[in-house]
């Protein structure tokens, strides 16, 4: 039995043959590729233009940033492993991927609840939108989501790592994830771990619950709304972000409070790469696809960039 003192290194799983590692590593690097062109140009564009300087667009840059260090934070070490048919991981390497991987997903989090009350009042209080969002305000409400997002993060990860961990040290992931090193730790010492975890889940719940509410006064407020036209331009704007947190929220819920009788090496490998890779790779497709603004400031950054 190995407890966390002599562990100096995790092991994570590679596929069994040379070519499903070449494989693995060739579907990563286009999605992560994917996710560094689409978040960059989402960047680039918001900083480029001033029209842009707007407290949804603010949000959403922000939001880019978050999807750009979650990705690289998992996806980069995987390839290399695939890529040279090592399945090392340093004990500091594993514990800093946590840290940083919670850091990112938690404050896009919190961005995405702080963007549906953005939309919110947009929506159903326009009048009172430059008060209610200022920049002041704009930017201690981003602030408020990355200092969260570091707190949750330094919370879970010393706290996991404090863990004795005496069931090896072959991480069942492609990356170092909570329930994963949990497997590891000693059956009666990681209690203290899932209280951490309940008390995260019923914050989680709160920011779900108010972003909930928002969606439900928003859609009653575009309902009233007498034009077709302005029905449409208000659900452009709504639809996609609703997209990514539905899609965000029920893949990371799933994986971390999935039961164990359900639970596989297939399946928490599926739902690990929806919740952790195809988000940072696809919200700059969900966002700029329907963004009419984007499209037109993209195409004067990008000569024949087209404007469908």
């Amino acid at each position: 039995m190995a407890n966390s003192s002599s562990i100096t290194h995790f092991l994570l799983p590679l596929p069994g043959t040379r070519q499903l590692q070449l494989l693995h590593f060739c579907l990563f690097l286009a999605i992560y590729l994917a996710a560094l062109l689409g978040n960059g140009l989402i960047i680039t564009t918001i900083a480029w233009d001033h029209h842009l300087h707007t407290p949804m667009y603010f949000f959403l840059l922000n939001l880019a940033l978050t999807d750009l260090g979650a990705i690289s934070t998992t996806v980069p070490k995987s390839m290399a492993n695939s890529l040279r048919n090592i399945r090392d991981i340093s004990y500091s390497g594993c514990a800093a991927q946590l840290f940083f991987f919670l850091f990112f997903i938690s404050a896009e989090y919190f961005l995405l609840t702080t963007m549906s009350y953005d939309r919110y009042v947009a929506i159903c209080r326009p009048l009172h939108y430059e008060t209610l969002l200022g920049s002041r305000v704009c930017l201690h409400l981003a602030a408020a989501a990355w200092a969260c997002g570091a707190l949750y993060a330094l919370l879970h990860t010393a706290n996991t790592f404090s863990l004795p961990l005496c069931q090896g040290n072959a991480v069942a992931q492609f990356f170092c994830e909570i329930p994963q090193i949990l497997k590891l730790s000693c059956s009666t010492s990681y209690l203290r771990e899932l209280w951490l975890l309940v008390a995260s889940g019923c914050f989680v719940f709160v920011c779900f619950m108010s972003i909930v509410v928002s969606y439900v006064q928003i859609f009653r407020a575009v309902l009233r709304i007498p034009s077709q036209q302005g029905r449409h331009k208000a659900f452009a704007t709504c639809l996609p972000h609703l997209a990514v947190v539905s899609l965000f929220v029920s893949t990371g819920i799933f994986a971390y409070l999935k039961p164990p009788s359900i639970s596989s090496p297939f399946l928490d490998l599926v739902v690990s790469v929806l919740y952790s890779v195809v988000p940072p790779a696809v919200n700059p497709l969900i966002y700029s696809l329907r963004n009419q603004e984007i499209k037109d400031v993209l195409s004067k950054l990008i000569p024949g960039c087209s404007q469908k």
